[in-house]
């Protein structure tokens, strides 16, 4: 199966290296060549067009930063117009579903929306969550490519065309409102007097324990690592485009709104490229210190 990739970024990088690994035969494009050499050197092609990657592919994946790259590939770009007759266009980037059928509504094509979750040490171990929208047919023909950068039983087909960005927009709105939400019980609690650990253990023992509280916020409580991986203008990118498709469906997102904008004033106080969890910082400074717990101590015998 002859595949084009276009999008050679911190998450498809590595997701190109492991369909070249598993036998397929690629094509690449980025807008910087450099990020192609690891695959040249594994026997990919190197495309100086989107419209070249594109043109003599069975299958076509995307990996970009946003909706608006996307049509500027598919469409500006000439990618879709490139196709050839029966190739199918897999578009793994977080992106809206408005976006997809703007680009179906110019050129007939057989697509899957197919955007990804586990960050980028998933895309380097091949263990992806892969949550995918469009045909069951183009599904199934897709699922062998989709294995190769995911893991087996987290590659989940979730329904029509644009299911695939509602689920992924919707898991990352919810994680980003964990994050809000726990920090600002952190806060308050150790701002009046409960020592950080005990206040944790008392949450992760209720009905008010969370998967977040428990694994996802110990990288800050451990050592401060508020995850460079994910960086904060993409976060704002994604809150964005979750809020906008609340209201495309006629839905009233007014929490969600207030974490866009509490991620907002973090980006702007700490920078677009501050990692996905630095809202955490404005609570700490709220609370006058640091979130960290103490590191255990080794008993001796």
């Amino acid at each position: 199966m002859r595949i084009g990739f276009i999008g050679l970024g911190n998450m498809g990088r590595p997701m190109a290296r492991n369909l070249i690994s598993a036998g397929h035969v690629l094509t690449v494009h980025d807008v910087h060549e450099a990020a192609a050499a690891e695959h040249v050197a594994l026997g990919a092609r190197w495309a100086a067009s989107a419209a070249e990657c594109a043109s003599e592919v069975d299958v076509l994946i995307t990996m970009l930063p946003n909706p608006r790259i996307v049509e500027d590939v598919l469409v500006r770009e000439g990618a879709a117009r490139a196709l050839p007759p029966g190739a199918l266009w897999i578009d793994m980037s977080t992106s809206t579903p408005a976006a997809a059928e703007r680009v179906a509504e110019v050129f007939d094509i057989r697509r899957l929306d197919a955007p990804v979750s586990g960050m980028a040490k998933g895309a380097e171990t091949g263990t992806l969550q892969i949550f995918v929208g469009g045909h069951p047919a183009d599904f199934g023909q897709a699922l062998p490519l989709l294995m190769a950068m995911g893991e087996a039983d987290k590659i989940l087909h979730v329904g029509a065309h644009g299911s695939g960005y509602t689920v992924k927009l919707m898991i990352n709105l919810l994680w980003f409102c964990h994050l809000v939400a726990t920090s600002e019980v952190l806060a308050v609690g150790v701002k009046a007097g409960v020592d950080l650990g005990v206040l944790r253990a008392a949450l992760l023992t209720s009905p008010a324990a969370s998967n977040f509280l428990e694994n996802d916020m110990m990288s800050v409580l451990a050592s401060g690592d508020y995850d460079d991986s994910f960086a904060m203008a993409l976060a704002c990118k994604d809150l964005g485009l979750a809020v906008d498709l609340g209201r495309d469906v006629g839905v009233s997102t007014e929490l969600s709104a207030m974490v866009e904008q509490i991620y907002r004033r973090a980006k702007a106080q700490y920078g677009d490229h501050a990692g996905e969890m630095t809202p955490v910082r404005l609570y700490e400074s709220l609370a006058g210190k640091q979130f960290r717990l103490p590191e255990p101590t080794l008993e001796v015998a």
